[in-house]
């Protein structure tokens, strides 16, 4: 009996007769509150059949106040790990046993690894952007100048934590609450600092979300990324205004849902390169497999499930 797309935190807090009855029995999946959306289960899935590994993926929807418990669950229920998604990941963290350091950098979990009763906590985020960062551009994170909106966030810290470690050349942390941008750039501050002469423009900024402090800054800079929410619906205001995107801009937008974005369409009218997020799911995703397997993920079976896919 095949599983099914969605299960309930009731059917979590009932153990595992919930979901290994199944066949596959169901030992992973991905938490979220809405989760329905989640094409994380089409590509693992492709990725477990391909591998010949007995395990189905599946969606948990469960609300911010049954998270805690859920997690804790996951043992009971069966479970190998999971994934986590909006709004859970700082409660995530929160709620395992142990982390890795880029996790706790980070300030979130997205993959949980369930070690007996212990619950190991991971992000792949900041990795599986870089990784897309490199297969849409061809250009590694190291190398560029960086502008980041929304980096107050959760997966804009994520980033900017993943560009600290990496040494980009710039960054430029944008957040409209900018109080929020500073304190971040006072934490990775001591990974830009540098023997070399300083260049016309500060290595790591903090400014506001606003057109005047992005014109400045976007002069001195290679690639945009979107961390923020807007572009998710028709009606969101620009992520940044047409009139600042030059041509020799790279603009990655994380939002990958509903089509291109307003901002993607505007880059591509400006004669921008331009990416969406689906790239950033579809690696963070396999470095969650090889997390969980400890095996090279199946990464061309993931594309071709995740691209084609509506």
């Amino acid at each position: 009996m095949d599983a099914p797309e969605l299960f309930e935190w009731s059917d979590l807090s009932g153990g595992a007769d919930a979901f290994q009855r199944f066949s596959p029995p169901v030992r992973l999946g991905v938490f979220g509150d809405p989760v329905e959306h989640s094409r994380s289960p089409v590509f693992h899935n492709a990725a477990l059949k391909a591998c010949g590994i007995p395990v189905a993926y599946t969606r948990l929807h469960v609300d911010a106040t049954h998270f805690p418990e859920a997690l804790r669950a996951l043992p009971a229920a069966g479970f190998l790990g999971a994934n986590v998604t909006i709004p859970h990941k700082a409660a995530a963290l929160a709620g395992v046993d142990e982390v890795d350091d880029y996790a706790r950098a980070s300030g979130s979990v997205n993959t949980v690894v369930v070690d007996g009763q212990r619950l190991i906590g991971f992000n792949t985020d900041g990795p599986g952007l870089s990784r897309a960062i490199r297969e849409e551009f061809l250009v590694d994170l190291k190398d560029l100048r960086v502008v980041l909106l929304g980096a107050g966030g959760g997966a804009g810290r994520a980033i900017a934590v993943q560009c600290a470690m990496e040494a980009c050349e710039r960054l430029v942390l944008v957040n409209r609450s900018v109080e929020k941008a500073q304190a971040l750039a006072a934490e990775l501050a001591p990974r830009f600092r540098s023997e070399k002469p300083a260049g016309p423009v500060e290595r790591l900024v903090a400014i506001p979300h606003d057109e005047s402090a992005l014109a400045r800054e976007l002069e001195h800079a290679d690639l945009v990324i979107n961390a923020t929410a807007l572009g998710m619906k028709r009606s969101d205001p620009p992520a940044l205004p047409a009139r600042l995107i030059s041509p020799s801009l790279l603009v990655y937008d994380t939002v990958y849902s509903g089509g291109a974005t307003r901002l993607l369409e505007d880059a591509a009218a400006a004669g921008a390169r331009t990416a969406n997020g689906l790239s950033m799911l579809l690696h963070q995703g396999a470095l969650s497999f090889e997390i969980w397997f400890n095996r090279p993920a199946p990464l061309e079976v993931m594309r071709q499930a995740l691209f084609s896919t509506p």
